[in-house]
This record gives structure tokens, sequence and C-alpha cells, in this order.
């Protein structure tokens, strides 16, 4: 899944960037908020961490233009004023949730997953299809009750079929989901990837998941597509 970071503190951002990372999303960072009504306009993200306190034109207002546009992403916005008034009027401009600054990261990755979820429509963090299972909390993933062990872009990219089963997924797709703002789509990384998650989710099993729709893109499916 892919995030947009919008905060002017590089060292917060900094850090907020590393912790998503390290569970696995794909991250891009805006430090003002014409850089982020920028890549929210160019880009499909699965969620914008908005911080209020932005210079110039401040996160009420990114958000603001954000619902104005229709973009319908979720919002955690972020802010180290602990005023009810912030927190009401952030809501009522069109943000999902509000966290207050310093906060736990535990509390924050939580909120994050159930944003999330929300976008959704699921209670649950296990994804699973046929005898495939992923726990989006522990990143643990199985299959006919086997561990596989996947790299951070291996699971990302698991995790993103298993979002969409039995439905045509594109490169360009993956390429806006999976991937952050620097990757250049015009490699055949996507390719070299999708070859490594066969090799260790299909190949050692009976049942190919992962098909391969030429010149579309691939598909998560029980049986190839027609």
């Amino acid at each position: 899944m892919r995030i947009l970071i919008v905060e002017d503190q590089r060292k917060m951002a900094n850090f907020i960037q590393r912790g998503l990372k390290e569970e696995k999303y794909a991250v891009d960072v805006a430090y003002d908020a014409e850089k982020a009504l920028y890549l929210a306009g160019i880009n499909e993200y699965d969620l914008i961490i908005l911080d209020v306190m932005l210079p110039g034109k401040d996160g009420f207002y990114v958000c603001r233009e954000l619902r104005k546009k229709d973009v319908k992403t979720p919002i955690l916005m972020l802010t180290s004023r602990d005023a009810t008034e912030d927190k009401i009027t952030g809501l009522d401009l069109g943000a999902d949730d509000y966290l207050t600054k310093p906060f736990v990261f535990e509390e924050f990755l939580a909120r994050v997953r159930a944003l999330l979820r929300r976008k959704q429509d699921s209670k649950t963090t296990i994804l699973q299809y046929d005898d495939l299972e992923l726990d989006q909390v522990t990143h643990k993933v199985k299959r006919a009750g086997e561990n596989i062990s996947l790299s951070t872009k291996e699971y990302a990219l698991l995790e993103y079929f298993m979002l969409r089963p039995e439905q045509v997924i594109t490169r360009t797709m993956i390429s806006e989901h999976v991937w952050n703002e620097s990757f250049d789509s015009f490699t055949n990384v996507i390719d070299v990837y999708v070859r490594y998650l066969r090799n260790k989710m299909d190949r050692p099993f009976q049942q190919p998941l992962i098909h391969t729709l030429r010149g579309t893109g691939y598909m998560l499916s029980k049986m190839p597509p027609l």
C-alpha cells in the first residue's frame, strides 16, 4: 500500500517514513501544502498522513482542497495542538482521524491499519485466498500451512494481489501502489518481483495462483483466466 506523508519537520517526516517502510508500506513525503496537493493529484494513495502546522497554507487548507477535488483517500491528521476546536475543524473538513503529537508509534500504526481496513471495508487483518494466508499485522505469510519468507517488496506486492483477488491488475496499478514516487515505470522491475513471488508461493505447490495476462498484467486466481 502507498502512503503520503505531509510534514514540514524533516526529522519527524523521516521518523514516520522509516517506521512505515519497516511495516512494508511504500511512502512518499511532501514538506508543504503545494507539493502535497501536487502529489495527491497525480498519484493514487491508500492513506494520507497530514500535519496541521505547515509553512504557508496549513493542513486544514490541504484537507479542504483534497475533499473539494473529490479525493476520497482516508486522511489522518497530526498536530502538536491538543485543542478540541482543531480536532473538530479537521474532522468537519473531511479528515477521518486525528492524532496529537507526540504519539506512541504503536498507536499511530494501529490507527493507520484501522483507516486502511475502513477503506477496504474490512474488519479483519487476515487476508485469505484459497490456501494462502497473509497477516497484515505480523506480516506472516502461509500457504497450505507452510510459512513463506518474503522480502519487503514481495510482501507488499502479494498484499496488493490479495486485496484484489480475481481482478485484472495492471503494471501501472502495481507501480502506483507498491512503489514510491522515485520508481521508474519503464523498467522490468515489476516483472522481476512477480517472478520472485511465484518462485516462493507458487512453484513449491501444485496449484499456481498468480497468472499473467499477456499485454495486460496479472491476476490472483485459482484458475488461469480465459
